[in-house]
């Protein structure tokens, strides 16, 4: 990975016991498709698309592939599509990620670069039912709770976990909104690094 990069995974501090309860059983779902040697499909999703469920996406790609856990594909939506937001690129940039702009317009796609020689990650605003997602074989991961309470229904997930963070939207346009991107980011990154590192010490 980057250096830049590496030196900010190596820099991440413990989650918290409540946290772990909340994660432990996403846990044990990827473990046991790493055992079965089946596709991980992990679709994360929170109501525009913008902030909280780019960031999952990335950092839990990021970690399984530290973590060395095979057949892993992150993918992310919303109820509704806008795009990713800048702070969001920013935020990524200055934790060590080479982001790439793909194309123009108010939805642009990006190439998340976070190895020289490893695919990078696309990112761009979609729902969370486009087809460049999943259909069938995958969890949904709810990262906000409007988009958790909205979507009684995810059709085609095996699975759905409720893995919120607060958002960092709250701050835009004050003082705090790049300090606040980045604590949101690096709690995310804490938390996905909690969950492949003990993917890889539970699994068989």
């Amino acid at each position: 990975m980057y250096q830049t990069l590496n030196n900010f995974i190596e820099s991440l501090g413990p989650i918290s016991d409540s946290r772990k309860e909340i994660l432990d059983e996403f846990v044990s779902y990827i473990v046991a498709k790493n055992n079965a040697k089946a596709n991980i499909n992990l679709n994360f999703i929170c109501t525009h698309n913008s902030r909280r469920s780019h960031m999952s996406q990335i950092w839990a790609q990021v970690a399984s592939a530290f973590y060395n856990i095979d057949k892993v594909n992150c993918y992310s939506g919303g109820t509704e599509a806008t795009a990713m937001f800048i702070s969001v690129k920013e935020t990524l940039e200055d934790q060590g990620f080479v982001i790439i702009k793909l194309s123009e317009g108010s939805n642009p796609v990006y190439a998340i670069k976070y190895d020289e020689d490893l695919l990078p990650i696309i990112a761009f605003s979609k729902t969370y039912d486009d087809n460049y997602n999943p259909k069938s074989n995958f969890a949904a991961v709810m990262t906000c709770d409007h988009a958790d309470k909205n979507c009684p229904i995810i059709h085609g997930a095996e699975k759905r976990f409720a893995i919120r963070y607060r958002d960092p939207k709250e701050f835009d346009n004050t003082d705090l909104q790049k300090e606040k991107y980045k604590e949101r980011s690096t709690q995310i990154a804490e938390e996905m690094f909690y969950v492949f590192k003990n993917v890889q010490l539970k699994s068989e």
